[in-house]
């Protein structure tokens, strides 16, 4: 019996019509997520009013975007003359009422609720009443920062993915006050970006933070208990299940700081839930400052365009297909029950989850397909076998994966 059988049609293609009702965009923070929506949207067609408190920083953002734009031009990937046309769109503010004839707004600036609060609080009377409001957050509340707002209804979550030149999904995140008008406007918007818009329900994490946790935790759970070390796990995960990069590799590459404090929020945020609960091991290597390749070590250790593992997170357990697919099954069936929590309490639709942790995420195929794959019983089976072994909640089947896997 298939419960989540269903067939994802490629995304189209959208252009930008110059017709659009939003003809000018502002973007709040010039790192490298805020420069990259902002060259989304000027390469889109609008206006662009790019503003952030460090002035410095919107300086570098510019020099960036030439540099990018250029290498973009001289491959042939935009027109003669096109990175310069792109860039004439980009507007630097001195100040935040800059943004003021901004018809939407996007803030991408540092993943704390009380700083957002305030930019909000004071973004507000400076803009029209019928300007979007929108945020970047990734793991926070919309609700609570549309709460601070007379107009919460305008207010919105859009959470792209970096670098958001390139990653095509946007996760639509609307807070509790959010009008369904403004739903639509931003998700024609994103469309017309060429983005793949994807409906979620204002919780921790969204689809994509929340149930990849298991491809790292998982992970790290395993090399904690000595069942196998890094490069073996990183093995089986790209060698047998078809991921791009192992959960190490990728740690590393995110960042420690990064992805250990998306799991901590997560974690807080669903009120201690032991399946989010962060490790020891990871905690550790942000306490030391290996965050991974930005610092030169983490769980590999990074010299001469090289990465050599770190010893001390490997085991004397040699790698075998059969240890690859012990590693596979475990952290995948978590990944699949993750994905299936997420449809029973109606997170998001089942093609939109597929679509997230396909695109987000570039998982090799969508976790509710791999269900279908390997079979709900099989899955079900496999984690009634690690909740008998360990005797923790962390390893709880979704009810709903129960249901399927028992035909009802």
């Amino acid at each position: 019996m298939y419960f989540f059988p269903f067939y994802i049609p490629a995304p189209g293609t959208y252009l930008c019509s110059s017709k659009s009702l939003i003809m000018t965009i502002g973007i709040i923070g010039a790192g490298s997520m805020g420069s990259g929506i902002a060259q989304v949207a000027a390469t889109a067609g609008h206006q662009v009013v790019l503003y952030d408190a460090a002035a410095e920083a919107v300086a570098k953002a510019l020099a960036g975007m030439e540099k990018t734009l250029g290498q973009l031009e001289a491959k042939g990937k935009l027109p003669a003359g096109g990175a310069a046309a792109i860039l004439s769109r980009i507007e630097p503010a001195q100040e935040l009422s800059g943004l003021q004839a901004a018809e939407c707004v996007i803030e991408a600036i540092v993943e704390n609720l009380e700083i957002k609060k305030s930019l909000f609080r004071a973004l507000e009377p400076l803009v029209s009443p019928h300007c979007i409001l929108a945020t970047n957050t990734s793991s926070l509340s919309v609700t609570a920062l549309a709460a601070v707002c007379e107009r919460p209804e305008r207010c919105i979550g859009l959470h792209f993915f970096n670098p958001a030149p390139i990653m095509r999904l946007v996760e639509l995140a609307p807070a509790l006050q959010t009008s369904e008008a403004v739903m639509e406007q931003a998700e024609t918007l994103m469309r017309q970006w060429g983005k793949t818009p994807v409906r979620v329900k204002d919780t921790p994490g969204f689809i994509v933070n929340r149930v990849a946790r298991p491809f790292y935790g998982e992970a790290l759970r395993i090399l904690d208990e000595g069942m196998a070390g890094i490069t073996a796990i990183d093995r089986a995960m790209t060698e047998l299940a078809g991921f791009r990069m192992g959960p190490f590799a990728l740690m590393d590459l995110i960042g420690h700081d990064v992805n250990y404090t998306v799991t901590e929020t997560v974690f807080q945020s669903f009120f201690y839930d032991p399946r989010y609960r962060p490790s020891f091991t990871q905690k550790r290597l942000v306490e030391a400052g290996r965050l991974g390749r930005k610092s030169g070590r983490g769980f590999y250790i990074y010299k001469d365009g090289a990465a050599e593992p770190d010893s001390r997170y490997e085991t004397a357990t040699p790698y075998t297909e059969e240890l690859g697919r012990q590693i596979v099954r475990r952290i995948v069936a978590m990944l699949i029950n993750e994905a299936a929590d997420a449809l029973f309490w109606g997170i998001a639709s089942r093609e939109d989850i597929d679509l997230a942790m396909t695109l987000g995420v570039n998982y090799p195929k969508g976790l509710l397909r791999w269900a279908d794959e390997w079979g709900a019983a099989e899955c079900v089976q496999i984690l009634d076998s690690l909740y008998d072994e360990y005797r923790e909640d962390r390893y709880r089947c979704s009810p709903l994966l129960r249901r399927v896997g028992d035909g009802k």
